[in-house]
């Protein structure tokens, strides 16, 4: 009763958009009693959700995803989208060079094919090894349990699949001095370069990609693989002043690194090998960069030479077209706006074909 009269209430389409907008902002600030959710919580204490708006939001800045979170009532699609729309507003004076993720202080770093690695292993904060029960001792404010402190050693820790390079085991990436383009600035071309292919994946939907990446292990690409490494920690991005020829750093971000160890059966020119999949993101987000790793592998099926099964993961233009959530929640969104001149036309039909239908019965 109260939904009707607040909306009853309101007439025209201008005072009832303003009406929903005010509605809108009261059911987001919630119960008055209760305090008002700050953005440095939001920030510090769903650190996931805000890496997650700012990898797909293409952003990085963990203050504005968080408001966008809060903003949005913490639908991420919502705040991605915010982030995105803003980040249209902000002008560019220049480009970083790529990041060194050899020079990464890592605060987690395994291997599923080696055990014992330089640099060690290091198991860092995550899920994988908790039981998945509700801690219901997070309803109380009590003690944090102190995780114990080692000296951080900020030393080149080299990637695992070098060990699979030195022997010519994995397939070796080729530097063809190709300049990426950007795919926020230039529309998106098939058959798209690697590059553009891992930028659309690297802002790509997790959920899809996770369900892209699942279909390739269950068959559907032919593509069984393995988490030859993957990293998570600091590393610091540069930019070259060329007035002053001098590089500097300008920021240190948390980022994602994954590479994936695929096997090859070779061919006539080329002996049995493994080859690769790569996927980074911004923030600690390791169930997204291991699924981009698995699909990249999956659309690299033609310049391997392998052959094309038809599996969804392989087809570039069905991925590259449907992996962006804002892309998918705008076609969505418009079918919520009027149509009734489309639908009147149809139901005309509908009427004159059910009359054709009785007449002949």
């Amino acid at each position: 009763m109260c939904i009707r009269d607040r909306y009853v209430a309101v007439k025209g389409g201008e005072k009832a958009i303003e009406n929903a907008h005010n509605w809108l902002s009261e059911i987001r600030r919630g119960d008055v009693n209760v305090p008002n959710l700050e953005i440095d919580q939001i920030k510090e204490q769903l650190t996931l959700s805000v890496e997650r708006v700012m990898s797909e939001g293409s952003l990085y800045d963990t203050d504005l995803a968080a408001l966008a979170i809060k903003q949005s009532r913490g639908d991420l699609i919502e705040a991605i989208f915010l982030i995105r729309a803003y980040r249209t507003t902000l002008p560019r004076f220049g480009t970083s060079p790529p990041i060194k993720t050899e020079d990464m202080v890592c605060m987690r770093r395994i291997s599923a094919t080696y055990k014992d690695i330089p640099g060690k292993q290091k198991l860092g904060p995550t899920f994988d090894y908790t039981h998945r029960l509700l801690d219901f001792s997070l309803l109380a404010e009590g003690n944090i349990p102190k995780a114990e402190k080692r000296k951080v050693l900020k030393e080149k820790i080299p990637h695992v699949l070098r060990f699979l390079n030195k022997e010519g085991l994995i397939q070796k990436e080729k530097n063809n001095n190709y300049q990426p383009k950007d795919i926020t600035r230039n529309p998106l071309e098939f058959p798209a370069n690697r590059s553009e292919r891992l930028q659309s994946l690297s802002r790509a939907d997790e959920g899809f990609l996770l369900a892209l990446a699942y279909s390739t292990q269950r068959g559907y690409a032919r593509n069984h693989a393995f988490v030859g490494e993957l990293r998570i920690g600091y590393v610091k991005v540069k930019y070259n002043i060329p007035e002053l020829d001098i590089e500097i750093d300008i920021a240190e971000i948390i980022v994602t690194e994954c590479e994936s160890v695929n096997q090859f059966q070779g061919s006539k020119k080329t002996p049995a090998q493994f080859t690769r999949g790569y996927g980074l993101t911004f923030g600690q987000l390791e169930r997204k960069a291991v699924s981009m790793a698995l699909v990249d592998r999956a659309l690299r099926w033609k310049e391997i030479g392998e052959e094309f099964v038809g599996a969804p993961a392989q087809d570039e233009e069905f991925v590259l077209s449907h992996c962006d959530n804002i892309q998918a929640t705008g076609f969505l969104e418009h079918l919520k706006l009027p149509h009734y001149v489309d639908f009147q036309s149809e139901l005309e039909l509908v009427r004159r074909i059910r009359k054709e239908y009785e007449k002949n019965k």
